[in-house]
């Protein structure tokens, strides 16, 4: 049972109960100083627009965060016992009109404190601002997530080079988007945490949508620009999706062909935003599949941090 509080336009807190873990945040920052890069500041209020059952709770189990004009990250830690020192930015999605905060959010964070890494939880901007690329403002975002992490690694207890990005739907398109655009800044620079690379260490991928053109699902997208210094990726995605297998499928070849390690996961049914819930369906082990792919890959191995 997962309870949210919202504060009048800010999502704040959410707590785990049961045989769950006590979910709760360190911190919570802003993204930007001031205005965010080429926002004109009529998006509207902030608000949840969860549809709500007769007795209270989400409709359909899944909390809504629309018209995000602040975006922030919220950091989450996992018990000192068990910390690795490898942190995870994560990147809900929702089309990039919403963003599904719990199913795609803090569940997220939840997982990945029970095997030892720090969660970055991206609050990035929607819905699509008129005029622009739908994920320009949200590359910005993570671009700009991923610097001051890196700036804070060292009084955070970070190692700068085990941090990734995860991101389901929308935001496995952002997260596939700044896992391949990362030589420069899409924005000028701000302060110092500008100055850390933003390229993440490793990358998952988890019903990732938009990586192919609709009228063509035999190519990437041309946001998608795979080179030998993208980082590793853990992909999963089914066959009925109807966000379309492909673009997992493409992702997954042009790492192959750029010799970046690269593991896909392609399970039979199970369709699209089932997020970590559990179901009759094998693609809801893909946790269990992430956690060996980040052990295997030496992310979750504890290192002195310096």
């Amino acid at each position: 049972m997962i309870e949210l509080l919202l504060a009048a336009v800010c999502f704040s807190t959410v707590t785990v109960h049961g045989d769950h873990l006590m979910l709760k945040p360190v911190e919570t920052l802003q993204l930007w100083p001031g205005t965010a890069p080429g926002d004109t500041g009529n998006i509207g209020l902030e608000r949840d627009s969860t549809k709500q059952k007769p007795g209270g709770g989400p409709e359909d189990g899944v909390i809504r965060l629309a018209n995000v004009s602040q975006p922030t990250i919220t950091i989450y830690r996992p018990k000192k016992s068990i910390d690795t020192g490898a942190s995870v930015v994560v990147c809900p999605g929702g089309g990039y009109y919403i963003l599904a905060m719990n199913l795609e959010g803090t569940e997220a964070c939840e997982w990945l404190n029970s095997i030892g890494v720090t969660a970055i939880l991206l609050k990035y901007r929607v819905p699509i601002r008129d005029g622009r690329p739908r994920f320009e403002p949200p590359l910005q975002d993570a671009q700009r997530a991923i610097g001051m992490v890196r700036q804070r690694a060292e009084s955070w207890g970070l190692d700068p080079h085990r941090l990734g990005i995860l991101g389901f739907s929308a935001g496995g398109h952002l997260s596939a988007i700044a896992s391949t655009n990362f030589t420069s800044r899409s924005y000028p620079t701000v302060d110092k945490a500008d100055e850390e690379s933003c390229r993440p260490d490793f990358s998952i991928l988890i019903y990732p949508a938009y990586l192919s053109p609709d009228n063509d699902l035999t190519r990437l997208a041309p946001e998608i620009k795979v080179s030998k210094d993208t980082p590793p990726a853990f992909v999963a995605m089914t066959i009925d999706d109807p966000l379309h297998m492909e673009g997992a499928m493409n992702y997954t070849l042009a790492l192959k062909s750029a010799h970046v390690p690269v593991e896909l996961h392609m399970y039979p049914s199970g369709g699209h935003g089932y997020g970590l819930r559990k179901s009759d369906h094998t693609v809801s082990h893909w946790p269990q599949r992430a956690t060996e792919w980040l052990q295997t890959q030496g992310w979750l191995k504890k290192k002195a941090i310096h």
